[in-house]
């Protein structure tokens, strides 16, 4: 039996750096990884920690000459060489290196850069986890890695899930992408629960584990959450799941009882202090439906003037605010100094400007107040609410014994609302079908909302479209060829789109209400004087208003008018109303959730085309519609009751005039060539006949 030679490793010594130079033999000369100044700081604080591989340098005669060139090695020779030019490290210094003599030169380097395997981003993870807990700060391992504490924050936490997890991504069974996506929520045991479940998941996509490990839980950007304050529910105990990988908009509740609680606790006390004004009631509610003020009267209180010092204050914010616009009115940017003060002066007006309303002492005796919490997560209080029953009572001989008549009633009976508001069809019908008649009802009272709100801010095409439905009624003596219901009467859709009161539009139009309302006098029998004293302009704009509010355009299954919405397209063509300029989205809750999955394919076909929609058609139908919301942010795409059908223009038609024994007739160009033909006289420019004739006239 033969025995193996025995191998002889290279040896190895310490070189002086002003001995070494770089050889030409070194495969490395593209770029990549660290920079040579991060491995000079790296090598500066820890020293070098790998040796150089070097060869003799031979002179003709095939003599050392003293000098190595470095093959292997190119990156830490240039960062000692940087040290050296700035006189950290002696140019005298020793180095450790690797002698060889054998073999090629570029064989040695390409060797040492192809045998080198990567590590793994998970051993990265871990050794990240293993110096923060063996004390390192966060700052300190980014300082030594020269990456940002974020990158060390978002490593940590990858490291921090579960050991089932971390396995399975070390053996390619897990994406990077889904790995980050279970560090949202930190119960190993979820973790593991819902790995398990997307094992026979046919959608395992990193927002689906996000859904999955969030379920439950409530968003940071929720209106409760934003009335209660983070800060606050975190002291109070409450936890809150962070994504470190991307926007989250400040994370999830994950104990949505407490913040319950904590809602419920902080309006009542708030309530409390409405409660003490005087008030005959308070009602306090999270939320209350859109509409719900609308068989109330309201009451107007006035407004309480500013004291002489709160005047002085104003009027001194205001100069300095005037006086610093002017300063600036010539620059690009305003400094950051000014552009805080301009700030911190608007809120200082604006708060003087917001006058505590005075209501009379009877006006407490019989009215309320609403206690709830608005869309931005702050207190909303509507003061001096009258019910029906609360009404002071004045009997006259006319009156007495008249049963009361609301102007503003809907003429739909309980059957006829209890019809609007059946059940969705099935959602797990997967056939494409018309949509349902609550879906197009719900879909319509957002577009006649946005109808109203575009119509209150064109007063001309209000004009027209009071005229075109009075002209309907008194001279043809039929109204339902308008959408404009001009009785007058406002229908409210509160119950018809939950939180309907959320949308910009339906918020536009309902501060135009206040305006207007608080510009208009306290007592009815002022009205006339007031507004007989108002500029045309003025009276334009509140009667743009008025009509608007009288547009009807939704679509209700009881009540079939279709000349009323073909009015409605007229409307809205004529308008240019534009439901995505307006602010509408398709949600899971306003639309994708509520039809069927073929549908939903159908509509991100049609705004995404078919690689999207062929992605998604076989996942279940909750996948599907969340997938189907992201996939359509940003399209633009409308169901068909939201979109806005494209104005006709019919082409303009040259106009002449046929003279005929002093009558005068205005006619089309056919007309006109006719006549030309017959010998008559045409007054306008008419186009040739044909090559041989052409008629001209003096116009």
């Amino acid at each position: 039996m033969t025995k193996s030679k025995k191998i002889t490793l290279s040896a190895s010594r310490d070189i002086p750096f002003n001995k070494l130079v770089l050889s030409q033999a070194n495969v490395r000369h593209i770029k990549a990884g660290v920079s040579i100044e991060e491995l000079a700081e790296d090598i500066a604080r820890r020293t070098l920690l790998a040796s150089l591989t070097v060869r003799p340098v031979l002179d003709e005669d095939g003599a050392e000459t003293g000098m190595f060139e470095v093959p292997a090695g190119g990156r830490r020779f240039r960062a000692l060489e940087l040290l050296v030019k700035k006189r950290r490290l002696n140019r005298t210094a020793p180095v450790p290196c690797i002698v060889r003599t054998e073999g090629l030169a570029e064989e040695d380097s390409l060797a040492e850069n192809v045998q080198r395997a990567p590590l793994h981003p998970l051993d990265q993870f871990r050794a990240f986890q293993a110096m923060r807990e063996k004390g390192k700060s966060e700052e300190e391992i980014a300082a030594a890695f020269f990456v940002s504490v974020n990158v060390v924050k978002q490593r940590l936490k990858l490291a921090s899930v579960s050991d089932t997890l971390l396995e399975a991504y070390a053996d390619e069974e897990m994406t990077l992408e889904q790995l980050m996506a279970f560090t949202v929520n930190p119960d190993h045991e979820r973790q593991e629960q819902v790995w398990e479940a997307l094992k026979q998941h046919y959608n395992k996509q990193p927002y689906e584990v996000r859904r999955m490990l969030t379920e439950g839980a409530v968003r940071a950007s929720d209106r409760r959450a934003q009335f209660v304050g983070l800060d606050n529910y975190v002291e109070a105990g409450g936890e809150v799941l962070r994504d470190l990988f991307q926007t989250d908009d400040g994370g999830w509740l994950q104990d949505a009882a407490l913040l319950e609680t904590m809602v419920a606790e902080k309006l009542n006390e708030e309530a409390e202090a409405i409660r003490v004004e005087g008030w005959k009631w308070i009602e306090v509610a999270t939320d209350f439906p859109y509409g719900h003020t609308y068989d109330l009267r309201r009451i107007r209180g006035e407004a309480e003037p500013m004291s002489e010092e709160e005047e002085q204050s104003y009027t001194a914010l205001k100069a300095e605010y005037d006086k610093l616009e002017d300063d600036y009115a010539e620059a690009d940017e305003l400094p950051e100094d000014i552009d805080e003060r301009l700030g911190e002066i608007e809120t200082a007006m604006e708060a003087l400007q917001n006058r505590p309303i005075r209501f009379e002492a009877d006006d407490y005796a019989i009215a309320g107040a609403f206690v709830s919490i608005d869309g931005s997560g702050r207190l909303r209080v509507e003061r001096g609410y009258v019910r029906p029953e609360d009404e002071p009572v004045e009997e006259t001989d006319a009156t007495e014994g008249a049963a009361p008549v609301d102007p503003n009633a809907d003429d739909v009976t309980d059957d006829e609302s209890a019809e609007a508001h059946q059940v969705d069809e099935d959602e797990d019908d997967d056939g494409t079908k018309p949509l349902s008649d609550r879906l197009i009802c719900e879909l319509t009272v957002h577009r006649t909302m946005a109808l109203r709100d575009a119509l209150a801010g064109d007063p001309q095409l209000a004009m027209l479209a009071c005229l075109h439905a009075m002209v309907l009624q008194l001279f043809y003596h039929y109204g339902q060829d308008s959408c404009v219901e001009i009785t007058p009467r406002s229908t409210q859709f509160g119950s018809q789109a939950p939180n309907l009161g959320d949308a910009r539009y339906v918020q536009s139009i309902d501060l135009g209400i206040e305006t207007w309302a608080g510009n208009l006098p306290k007592e009815p029998e002022d009205l006339w004087d007031a507004l007989a004293e108002w500029d045309s302009d003025s009276r334009d704009a509140l009667f743009a208003h008025c009509v608007a509010m009288t547009v009807n355009a939704v679509q209700e299954p009881h009540y079939r008018k279709p000349r009323q919405i073909a009015h409605a397209d007229v409307l809205a063509s004529t308008l240019g109303l534009d439901m995505v300029k307006a602010g509408w989205a398709p949600t899971a809750d306003n639309y994708l959730g509520r039809v069927t999955k073929a549908q939903i394919l159908a509509a991100v076909r049609e705004a995404k085309g078919d690689k999207d929609a062929d992605r998604i058609a076989g996942f279940k139908k909750p996948e599907m519609v969340e997938a189907a919301e992201e996939l359509l942010a940003g399209t633009g795409w409308l169901p068909a009751p939201l979109r806005t059908p494209a104005l006709v223009e019919e082409p303009d038609e040259p106009e002449f005039e046929i003279v005929d024994d002093g009558d005068v007739e205005r006619v089309g160009q056919g007309e006109a060539q006719s006549a030309a033909e017959d010998g008559e006289t045409v007054v306008g420019d008419v186009e040739p006949i044909d090559d041989d004739e052409q008629v001209a006239a003096f116009a």
